[in-house]
């Protein structure tokens, strides 16, 4: 990467000589709704003894509980950075025979991407609270066949065994007490050999799928002792996928004249039948899966049928979820895994599968008949509130993997999908007059990978970009977004920003291609319209943007394409001056003003972002995470790196080193404590420890805002941004939880300031002033300081011009501003002459 200079500067970074540990306040967190879910809800589990109990796993934002009102309880929320893995639920099951206990499955990729082995989480309580198992090996929540399933099982009638299945060729793990402690079955004869790419060795794809299902047979055992038979679903291709046992798991055979075309998704047993019932699909899902059957074993007679409800051309899917309905004997209902259009699929039978009856069919093509009536009110954004019959409006959904009748009510029905739960609580009437009531029943779930967020100080208090839905403006925090960010629609927006000095004007950018539009879109209303910018390449997409502070100039740096830049929506231009894994981010006081950092080095552009020059250094950094600019005062940036938190009041010319700070990921600065005081700054950072933390006086002491109920997954996933309009707002967009704001709900905690320490240094260096237009001035100055903990008010002697230093610790310069500006406390060593 070559480097033009504009400057060249020898920058000293000067070292707080404070170190404070961090004190606690109290904060009240909730999610900013989005509602309907989000994301992909692979598994939901009904408890068959208590009437109301029932639980929902998903692939990325942990595990909820059922209320009595239909919302959702959210139980892994305490998962911080040590354990964000736990939000990657991959098997639950809930105990029959006690239904207080709870056990979860947990660890989110079987590859690199996740270093940790998994583990059971085991609840006594509803899952109000854990103690983890861990296992020797790890487990996918967001891996492949991950919707197969329940992997995790509870005997019936002995609940102090359970059986665990499990990927990557581990085979079948069994506990003798209540899940504490495992060991491997070793008489099971198949580890499972599908592999959905072998040639995918570092990706999602090149690992085995493993154990699919387990599933006990009560009417096999007596209560009390172990159940003789249970029926065991391994992903295996043209092989024997079912396996049982009838003496606990001693021994093992394959099950007799099996299906071994497919691979097992579901084994369910409808137990006044005496019938297993499989689905199977030709991959592992959720997303493939263009061929598959329904069969039913007669577990007395020992036979199989194939009770497949389509054939021919109308079977262009495999199946996934199964669901039985223990009040009516031969009630069962499967689920199309992957049918991409018209629209998902549903069959329901009350005949054990003999005939069945489609959620819907065609009239005359393209015309659709829809047999339900569709209320969206949770969750706007899903689509038009009525039965859309255009064909490719996937209204019913789509990964359908887990599909659930209440076992104490028929009327009660709940599906997952990629993107909600859907349901009702008028099931029966499918048998009649077919109009069934279905709805979004996700209320609570907020399970989405937040990749932007912006605060503007005018317009709606947050926008987002959202991973697999776009994003949304949210004109309110409690009530869900009307709709997602369309005309451009993208599946994902990777970031957002706004025009510091027009905060209605926002850029946002897309991971797509050429066939979804250019990947920068363009609004002057606060994103309740949209343009796209074709000045954009076609080949570019994702990464980061930064908008000048007028809004007429983009920087982008695209997720393979290097650092771009455009003004007034012309083609955009390479940035050959500045990393291609810059963090970058603008001036919002001067529109020709762009910042950026990389490894050690901080680039400043004042040419609306055509050319940057290394300005001072970041220590020791080897990465730059994150840029952030005080809204009000040009030049003054924050960096969060590696190795900590870096502050700069001379636009990056030299840096303070903020003490204490360990390492730092997102920052963000929001509405100061006290009018005209410095904005209060945040951080996900290792300060005293990995946490949230706030500072009103620019990181000379900390308060940490988070607790120990809320971990908010993996800080270096997330992103922050913080409220200008209100002290205390900040936000936090996870990586599977949604979108969360804090307020401040306690007093702020005293602190006993540190013992004083001085340090002195001396160092010549080139350093740069911005004055409010793009007029660079050059001097090289020589200084000596010794700071204490103390600033003493200024005493008026020369007159320091506009955006110099006007006071701080150890200052013995002027301490009068030049007439429209005044001295501003930015922080306690540095205190800056800014616009009147």
């Amino acid at each position: 990467m070559l480097y033009h200079n504009l400057l060249v500067a020898l920058a000293t970074i000067a070292t707080s000589p404070f170190v404070h540990a961090a004190t606690s306040q109290s904060y009240t967190w909730k999610n900013v709704k989005i509602g309907g879910g989000g994301g992909f809800v692979p598994g939901i589990v009904f408890n068959p003894s208590e009437k109301g109990v029932a639980y929902a796993r998903t692939d990325i934002g942990g595990a909820y509980k059922l209320n009595a009102d239909d919302t959702w309880a959210p139980l892994l929320d305490f998962a911080d950075d040590a354990r964000w893995n736990y939000w990657g639920v991959d098997a639950l099951a809930t105990d029959p025979v006690q239904p207080n206990r709870l056990y979860l499955a947990t660890g989110m990729y079987t590859n690199s991407w996740d270093p940790n082995n998994g583990q059971i989480l085991i609840s006594t309580d509803y899952g109000k609270s854990f103690t983890a198992s861990p296992l020797p090996f790890k487990l996918g929540g967001n891996m492949p066949g991950r919707g197969m399933g329940e992997r995790l099982a509870v005997d019936p009638n002995n609940n102090g065994i359970l059986f665990f299945g499990a990927r990557s060729g581990r085979g079948l793990w069994k506990s003798t007490n209540f899940g504490a402690n495992w060991t491997q079955v070793a008489s099971f004869p198949s580890t499972g050999t599908y592999i959905p790419d072998p040639s995918d060795t570092n990706g999602l794809n090149g690992d085995k799928v493993g154990i699919a299902w387990v599933t006990f047979d009560k009417a096999s055992g007596t209560s009390g002792k172990a159940t003789p038979r249970i029926f065991v679903g391994v992903a295996n291709k043209g092989a024997n996928n079912v396996f049982v046992t009838n003496d606990g798991g001693s021994t093992w055979t394959a099950v007799a004249g099996q299906n071994t075309v497919y691979l097992p998704h579901k084994g369910v047993i409808s137990p006044a039948e005496r019938v297993l019932y499989v689905s199977y699909a030709d991959g592992a899902g959720p997303y493939d899966g263009t061929l598959g059957s329904i069969y039913k074993y007669n577990i007395t007679s020992s036979t199989w049928t194939d009770i497949t409800p389509v054939s021919g051309g109308d079977l262009y899917f495999g199946f996934g979820g199964v669901a039985v309905d223990l009040q009516h004997p031969g009630t069962i209902m499967v689920a199309a895994l992957n049918s991409w259009w018209p629209d998902g699929q549903i069959f329901r039978s009350t005949n054990g599968g003999s005939t069945w009856t489609p959620f819907w069919s065609w009239t005359s093509y393209p015309d659709m008949a829809k047999y339900y009536s569709y209320s969206n009110t949770l969750a706007p954004w899903l689509g038009p509130n009525y039965v859309d019959v255009t064909a490719g409006n996937k209204q019913i959904g789509w990964m359908m993997e887990s599909l659930e009748i209440d076992p104490f009510d028929s009327n009660h029905w709940l599906y997952g999908t990629g993107a909600t739960i859907y349901g009702g609580r008028d099931l029966t009437k499918w048998d009649s007059a077919r109009n069934v009531t279905l709805k979004s029943l996700a209320d609570g779930i907020e399970e989405t990978s937040i990749q932007g967020l912006i605060a503007p100080p005018t317009g709606p208090p947050l926008l987002s970009a959202v991973g697999d839905l776009g994003g949304f403006v949210h004109n309110s925090l409690s009530a869900p977004p009307s709709t997602g960010f369309i005309n451009p629609t993208w599946a994902t927006s990777s970031d957002i920003d706004y025009a510091g000095n027009k905060p209605t004007n926002i850029v946002r950018v897309g991971t797509g291609d050429s066939s979804t539009g250019k990947q920068v879109a363009l609004s002057t209303d606060s994103g309740a319209t949209w343009s796209q910018d074709y000045g954009a390449p076609d080949n570019a997409s994702g990464g980061k943007v930064a908008f000048s502070a007028d809004g007429d100039t983009v920087l982008w740096r695209t997720g393979s394409s290097g650092v771009l830049v455009s003004q007034f929506t012309n083609p955009f231009t390479a940035v050959p001056s500045l990393p291609s894994n810059a963090a970058i981010a603008s001036d919002k006081k001067n529109n020709s003003v762009f910042y950026g950092a990389s490894g050690s080095t901080f680039y400043l552009s004042t040419d609306g972002g055509k050319t940057f020059s290394a300005k001072g250094k970041l220590g020791s950094s080897t990465s730059a995470a994150k840029v952030v600019v005080n809204p009000g005062v040009t030049g003054d940036v924050w960096v969060s790196t590696d190795i900590g938190l870096f502050h700069s009041t001379d636009s990056g010319t030299s840096f303070t080193t903020i003490t204490g700070v360990k390492q730092a990921w997102a920052i963000a600065l929001g509405a100061p404590a006290k009018t005209g005081g410095y904005p209060a700054l945040y951080a996900a950072a290792n300060i005293d420890g990995i946490g949230y933390y706030r500072s009103d006086d620019a990181g000379v002491t900390w308060v940490k805002v988070n607790d120990a109920a809320h971990g908010f997954g993996s800080a270096s996933a997330n992103v922050l941004t913080a409220d200008l309009r209100t002290y205390g707002r900040v936000y936090i967009g996870t990586n599977g939880r949604g979108i969360f704001y804090g307020d401040i709900a306690g007093a702020a905690p005293t602190s006993t300031p540190p013992t004083p320490t001085s340090s002195t240094s001396t160092s010549t260096r080139t350093s740069t002033t911005l004055a409010p237009t793009t007029t660079i001035t050059t001097r090289t100055t020589s200084s000596t300081s010794t700071r204490s903990s103390t600033s003493s008010a200024p005493t008026p002697t020369a007159v320091s011009p506009g955006y110099g230093q006007c006071g701080g610790g150890g200052w013995t310069g002027p301490t009068v501003c030049a007439s429209g500006f005044t001295c501003s406390v930015q922080n306690p060593y540095y205190w800056q002459c800014v616009p009147a």
